[in-house]
């Protein structure tokens, strides 16, 4: 299969679980509201159809094998869901158009063995920091596609990062021992822990990443709900920071990732991307992150950013058991086919 337009998606599903079955916040959805999911999910896939839908906050696979039969879809693509996606956890998913997977999909729950977060202060005010977490809230989704002969496998993770809602401390034996001295500060230390993980998780799916792409030519994307947003540290992290708009294509970081968001923003004379609104604030808490292989203007381009879409105007509703919508906005983006010329590439790659 050689494309010439790779779509690429991702959509937070909102807790996609059978009726009558529990998720963590409460005692799951009435058969009523489950068909409005259904419909609102099958009408989604349906309209975008991307090549690749990446999925967080899926509960059953079934859930996404009923949408898909609504939207007419089963046929279309591979479902790629652990085994034990049968509603007892929440879990990353995705959709592939068929004949794009290549090899079997793999969930990571451990970070890597030799990933350390560690430090005795790098100067003689900072004292010494220790984290210890060692696997991810949501086992991060990682596969292959070839969407073009001529050009290796592109690995695709999907993630879902611990939120910044602060983390629940109120069952903790230090906070019961002494409620009176927590109990005021159970906001500030909630998202305190919340922050901490996230930042870890990044962190180590960062080391995922660096170990696979320095030194590579493998195009790589991840995707998915980062809880954060696109200027955080949490992105920063995973993305390196990378220059944009090198001219000549002389851009590009072996090992960087650009964000789909401000790959659109230098497209439009208007920022408009939001994906989810807690007290009235509007934030780009899910992306799109791909490696030079996918930026304009790298030396090592094999693809042109062609735009992205933001579904978001379901956000306006405040009660989504309503019309089975979800919380958060759902992304795609465009890429076309267009390497950079050999010849051309040859002479940047002398010059430097």
């Amino acid at each position: 299969m050689d494309l010439k337009r790779l779509t690429i998606g991702t959509f937070n599903l909102y807790n996609l679980n059978e009726p009558g079955l529990p998720i963590y916040t409460g005692n799951g959805w009435t058969q009523a509201e489950y068909d409005l999911k259904i419909a609102w999910t099958a009408r989604m896939i349906g309209r975008l159809r991307p090549d690749v839908f990446g999925f967080q906050e899926l509960w059953h696979a079934d859930s996404v094998r009923r949408a898909l039969a609504v939207a007419g879809l089963e046929a279309d693509y591979d479902l790629l869901a652990p085994p034990d996606a049968t509603g007892g956890k929440i879990v990353c998913a995705a959709i592939v158009r068929k004949g794009l997977l290549t090899g079997a999909p793999r969930w990571i729950v451990q970070f890597p063995e030799k990933f350390v977060l560690k430090s005795s202060g790098d100067d003689p005010q900072t004292p010494a920091i220790s984290v210890n977490i060692r696997s991810f809230s949501r086992p991060v989704l990682h596969f292959t596609i070839k969407p073009h002969s001529r050009h290796e496998d592109v690995h695709l993770y999907v993630c879902h990062f611990k939120s910044k809602g602060p983390t629940q401390i109120g069952r903790e034996d230090w906070f019961r021992a002494e409620r009176e001295v927590y109990s005021k500060h159970s906001l500030g230390l909630g998202a305190a822990i919340s922050t901490i993980r996230r930042t870890a998780e990044a962190a180590a799916l960062r080391f995922i990443l660096s170990e696979q792409m320095k030194g590579s030519r493998t195009g790589v994307i991840v995707l998915g709900d980062i809880n954060d947003g696109q200027h955080s540290n949490t992105v920063n992290i995973l993305t390196e920071q990378p220059n944009f708009l090198v001219g000549d294509s002389l851009g590009g970081g072996d090992s960087a990732l650009y964000t789909a968001q401000t790959l659109q923003e230098y497209r439009n004379t208007r920022d408009v991307y939001y994906t989810h609104v807690f007290k009235d604030i509007m934030e780009s808490l899910d992306h799109i992150l791909v490696s030079e292989e996918f930026y304009d203007n790298s030396r090592r381009r094999i693809w042109i950013f062609d735009g992205m879409t933001v579904d978001n105007d379901h956000l306006n509703v405040d009660d989504h058991k309503l019309d089975g919508t979800n919380d958060h906005g759902v992304i795609c983006a465009a890429f076309k086919y267009r390497p950079i010329k050999a010849e051309a590439r040859e002479i940047v790659e002398d010059d430097v």
